[in-house]
């Protein structure tokens, strides 16, 4: 995610010695330094503060003496517990060689890297590895303190493991790795792994998190967006939680993409099309600028590469002045000089009246390559709640497509639907009235959309199982309310498209 030197940084343990890693996860595993674990010890609120990077609950639920006590301080909470404490459960001098451990004052020993327990989809113990102080509750006014660090799990990185398509793939490229926590997922469903990064601390951290969490090594390659990426090498899966914040310069490597506006997301989509493999997803997170004078939904459009479908998704949208703010907050600049404070949100501010931004967008951006003629795109707001991990949803609504794709309306009539596992009915009206003014349908896994259907989608969804084709479930409804089938059946394939490609409607081979 950026190249900067890291003279000021500490040192990290070796990545060359995978048996340390091994014994080291061992340990860790047998005192339930777990996700599990640390739940059961802390209690629900101090744990829920430490993702609010509040420490001192978790302090205060640490002042024992067990093994897993001394863990926690050790490597969540960073602070030195006496040799003793550690060598009751760790390796401790192998630690030591190997650079996970230094030695503190008096007879106390202290962690060099942060290290997270982190719960795999499938039930996995992993390890999050990142620098110290970067690994609870995301930034929190770290990168005042150094550029060059290598930040852990964080609201970021969770949501795009969430909105990752899950099925097994040959390969699969991580860019701009960071702590590695995309790689260590597409280690379960990809045979190949490769992960890149401009800032090298960052490859070797990802090599510290997949060997701690005992997932097999990626492929690791330095570099800037797609340049570590051979000519002609395409994937079946390319994720990215990239740089992406609109600044003015890039003080940050973490976070600031250095290009201006958001060049940086724009050429990271439009590059991304011709190293697919057809079928295969691209997925990354990024922010938009919102133009004056321009629709956003079409700039984005723009984006799109050649020969991929498309579905992007805006969560939220900001003001300049809220996120300005935000982002000075994140870097701790409200802690420090208010004159400096007020010049970088100045200066923030005259970049955005330049470009004439009016607001930033943030989202999700799935691309997918197809052979089709008529790639969809499809480009939508939606703020409202959603169920993770949503990367079935993601698949299913690509499938979706190829299906209304290769069904004309003659075709969608003779085919077969089921309603969608918990879709409910809602009627609205006033109370006591004869007739509800509208039906709506509402989804309560997933996106969890809503939609307002007429008398005729309403009774065509709610005996949708699968048994009757389209055509003869109209053809009921028209008798049943006194309707012309014909006309039925030439209106109402409309509806039946919008509930499918939404969600609401499963085809039935």
């Amino acid at each position: 995610m950026g190249g900067v030197s890291n003279a000021t940084l500490p040192s990290l343990p070796s990545a060359d010695r995978p048996d340390v890693a091994a014994r080291l996860r061992d340990a860790l595993l047998g005192a339930s330094f777990t996700a599990d674990g640390l739940l059961e010890l802390l209690g629900a609120p101090a744990y829920a503060a430490l993702a609010r990077s509040e420490t001192v609950p978790a302090l205060r639920a640490t002042r024992g003496d067990t093994p897993l006590e001394a863990l926690v301080r050790l490597f969540l909470l960073q602070q030195p517990v006496p040799h003793a404490h550690v060598a009751e459960v760790l390796p401790v001098e192998e630690c030591l060689q190997s650079g996970w451990l230094v030695r503190t004052g008096g007879d106390e020993v202290a962690a060099t890297v942060d290290v997270r327990p982190y719960g795999g989809p499938g039930g996995e113990d992993w390890f999050i590895v990142s620098d110290l102080g970067c690994a609870v509750g995301g930034a929190g006014g770290i990168g005042s303190r150094d550029e060059g660090v290598v930040l852990g799990v964080g609201g970021a990185s969770t949501t795009l493991a969430g909105i990752t398509v899950r099925t097994p793939v040959a390969s699969a490229l991580d860019l701009g790795t960071g702590s590695g926590i995309q790689a260590l997922h597409a280690s379960r469903h990809a045979t190949r792994v490769t992960a890149t990064d401009l800032n090298p601390r960052a490859l070797h951290i990802t090599a510290l998190t997949l060997a701690l969490s005992g997932a097999p090594a990626a492929d690791l390659r330095q570099g800037s967006l797609f340049e570590p990426v051979k000519e002609g090498e395409t994937y079946d899966l390319i994720v990215s939680n990239p740089p992406f914040v609109i600044s003015p310069g890039a003080r940050l490597t973490y976070r600031d993409g250095g290009m201006g506006g958001d060049d940086l997301c724009r050429s990271l989509v439009q590059g991304a099309g011709e190293r697919l493999n057809v079928g295969g997803f691209a997925q990354f997170l990024a922010n938009w600028q919102h133009v004056e004078g321009e629709d956003w939904q079409d700039r984005l459009r723009s984006w799109v590469p050649r020969g991929c479908d498309a579905w992007i998704v805006q969560r939220e949208v900001q003001d300049v002045t809220q996120y300005a703010e935000l982002w000075l907050r994140d870097a701790g600049d409200h802690r420090g000089d208010p004159a400096e404070y007020q010049a970088r949100y100045d200066a923030w501010l005259e970049e955005f009246e330049a470009r004439k931004v009016k607001g930033v967008g943030f989202g999700w951006i799935t691309l997918r390559r197809t052979d089709a003629a008529e790639p969809s795109v499809t480009v939508e707001e939606w703020p409202h709640s959603i169920e993770q991990p949503l990367g079935d949803t993601v698949r299913a609504h690509f499938e979706r497509l190829d299906y209304l794709r290769e069904h004309d309306d003659a075709a969608l009539l003779t085919g077969h639907f089921r309603l969608a596992a918990e879709v409910v009915q809602e009627q609205v009206g006033l109370p006591g009235a004869e007739d509800p003014e509208h039906v709506v349908l509402r989804q309560h896994r997933g996106m969890r959309r809503a939609t307002k259907v007429d008398t005729v989608g309403a009774g065509f969804a709610g005996v949708c199982d699968g048994t009757l084709s389209a055509g003869r479930i109209l053809d009921a409804i028209a008798q049943l309310l006194g309707e012309d089938p014909v006309v039925l059946r030439d209106r109402t394939p409309a509806q039946i498209r919008l509930l499918v490609e939404q969600g609401f409607l499963e085809p039935v081979d």
